[in-house]
């Protein structure tokens, strides 16, 4: 209890926001370039103007022009502190982890200069929402304030007109870029920056796209578009690994199960017991041959390939399972018969960027806080967190979630404005052809969107030829945006 002379808890006052700063000098892309790392806390208020929020983030400024681009940077989960983006994608250093999914071993881990990222064409912002990284509810604020889709959205996009205002840039070229549900959040947090700040952003860059999340959901077993999406996926891993016959040409192949899957298998799976034995079998030897399963196997699915439970079956015979988050990667499982892998082979990476970023923070940008960095998040955000797009109270059916509505409004609205999108060819927790189904309709332009794609998994930066074409597509599309929105 509180002595007469002391505040409650909740009635603590609010410290100063915390700030590290530190000088770096680099070169990317052939330019040397002297930056500033500002990594540090902006607040958000309430409706009091009191603050409620403690956003985290670590911005490096190239230089002190008004008018220089700013590209917002966030990973996913929701729950995910930029990490991997930071670490392994973007920022300036990067964590060293073997290219071709082998076990990174564990510490000491090593550290490298990243002279291809982008900070020669825009300053780069990276985001940790409340419940990562340093960022925390704070005051009167409640975390589970900003837990939700809509919620999230709502703190992203103030956070961003914080950041414009606090740092003189509101006439900067703004460019969002997410990973996985962080595209999900990009492309809410572009209507919200629209509808309630008058902010129009140049350019979105999505890494694995996840908007639609219909098809991206492989584990409910009426969702037919599922078994269609994932088809690509699972022939790309299947020739990985030797299991179809990969003598020929990856792009043809990998063109020829779209095609099936569309044309041959969507049809036949609407038809449901009305397909005719002979179909039926026909279907079965081409699900063979695209996936490398057994016919037998493909008999008792009923056509309907479980893509998780796919990661389990394709090498089931060597007692060895698949990644998931990037396919590539293999692990021995203690049970062989389970019907989908226990862990995900691909998490294997997880401790070396953690204990990089760690290391990153302490010994060169200065960062001394007994505050714990919350990588992985707050232990409560996932089941508090809120996926209605309604406020409390108002009722709702359930649906997918499906944010590509709000990037369709902005793209209507905004004319000039391009998405880039990068997919893993191994990535089996946003399957690149998912990227294809969502953005290819909603009313959305077919000239708006522009696809890459990467020898990777969901985090494709991990492959190191992957990595290099991601941040040179990257600066390309920047370049791109910058002039065709340019007027002088």
């Amino acid at each position: 209890m509180a002595q007469d002379n002391e505040p409650a808890p909740d009635e603590q006052p609010v410290a100063e926001p915390k700030q590290f700063v530190s000088e770096h000098s680099g070169t990317f892309n052939g330019a040397r370039i002297d930056y500033r790392v500002n990594a540090g806390e902006t607040y958000l208020n309430n409706a009091e103007g009191e603050p409620a929020a403690s956003i985290f983030s670590f911005d490096y400024i190239a230089e002190e022009d008004e008018n220089r681009p700013v590209t917002f940077i966030w990973n996913g989960g929701p729950g995910s502190s930029s990490n991997w983006l930071h670490m392994g994608g973007y920022g300036p250093k990067r964590i060293v982890v073997p290219s071709e999914a082998e076990h990174p071993g564990a510490a000491p881990y090593t550290l490298k200069d990243a002279p291809e990222t982008i900070l020669d064409v825009t300053d780069m912002v990276f985001v940790d929402p409340v419940g990562t990284g340093f960022s925390r509810a704070i005051g009167q604020g409640k975390k589970e304030d900003f837990w939700g889709l809509t919620e999230d959205a709502e703190s992203m996009a103030a956070f961003i007109a914080e950041w414009l205002t606090n740092n003189n840039r509101w006439n900067s070229p703004v460019f969002l870029l997410g990973e996985s549900f962080g595209t999900t959040r990009a492309a809410a947090v572009a209507k919200v920056l629209l509808d309630d700040y008058l902010i129009n952003v140049n350019g979105i860059v999505f890494v694995s796209q996840a908007l639609d999340y219909q098809g991206s959901t492989p584990y409910v077993d009426d969702n037919i578009i599922s078994y269609i999406t994932y088809i690509p996926t699972m022939a790309a891993t299947a020739w990985y690994h030797g299991k179809v016959d990969n003598t020929g040409d990856f792009e043809s192949f990998i063109a020829e199960s779209r095609e099936f899957a569309t044309q041959e298998l969507l049809p036949a799976l609407f038809q449901g017991n009305l397909l005719s034995d002979d179909e039926r079998a026909r279907l079965v030897s081409e699900l063979q041959r695209f996936t490398g399963l057994s016919k037998t196997y493909i008999e008792q699915v009923d056509l309907r390939i479980n893509a998780f439970r796919f990661a389990k079956e394709l090498r089931r015979d060597e007692g060895v399972a698949v990644g998931l988050l990037d396919s590539r990667y293999t692990k021995d499982e203690r049970d062989d018969v389970a019907a989908r892998p226990q862990d995900d082979a691909a998490r294997a990476i997880s401790p070396a960027y953690k204990a990089s970023l760690m290391h990153y923070m302490r010994n060169e940008l200065g960062i001394d806080w007994n505050r714990r960095y919350l990588n992985p998040s707050d232990p409560e955000l996932s089941g508090k967190w809120r996926w209605s797009p309604l406020p409390e109270g108002r009722s709702w059916e359930p649906h997918y979630v499906n944010t590509a509505p709000d990037l369709a409004s902005v793209l209507r609205s905004n004319p000039a404005l391009k998405v880039m999108v990068g997919s893993g060819y191994y990535d089996l927790v946003t399957p690149f052809f998912d990227a294809e189904y969502t953005l290819n309709r909603h009313g959305i332009a077919r000239d708006d969107i522009i696809y890459r794609y990467y020898h990777g998994g969901h985090m494709m930066y991990v492959h190191e030829p992957s990595r290099k074409a991601l941040l040179d597509d990257t600066r390309q599309f920047i370049r791109a945006q910058l002039e065709t929105m340019s007027f002088q």
